[in-house]
């Protein structure tokens, strides 16, 4: 019941998101597009570090249980963990990267 609500509100926050522009007067200078922009460059900044955070959890817990399972091959998941965590959060970096380059078009 609560994921049914939870995906019901997100739908209605993308519909009213999305239908903004289309609903909104055009301002004479065509001004209206800073104020999405920085939107753009706060939600998509937040989407990425969530994602960031979610997928570097995940992964830590998975190799810690794998470590746990088989102690023997700590080395290994341990090497391959580094690698994939920084893949990471070198996305999460590019997405704060971009953010930025897009407030400063504000």
């Amino acid at each position: 019941m609560v994921k049914r609500i939870k995906w019901y509100l997100f739908g209605i926050v993308g519909a009213l998101l999305s239908a903004q522009p289309a609903l909104a007067e055009a301002a004479a200078g065509g001004g209206s597009d800073r104020g999405l922009i920085a939107l753009a460059a706060g939600l998509g900044l937040g989407i990425a570090a969530f994602g960031a955070a979610t997928g570097q959890g995940r992964a830590a817990s998975s190799a810690m249980e794998s470590i746990g399972r088989n102690p023997n091959s700590a080395a290994s998941i341990q090497g391959q963990l580094i690698v994939s965590l920084a893949f990471m959060e070198a996305l999460g970096l590019l997405a704060f990267i971009i953010a930025i380059l897009l407030n400063g078009k504000v």
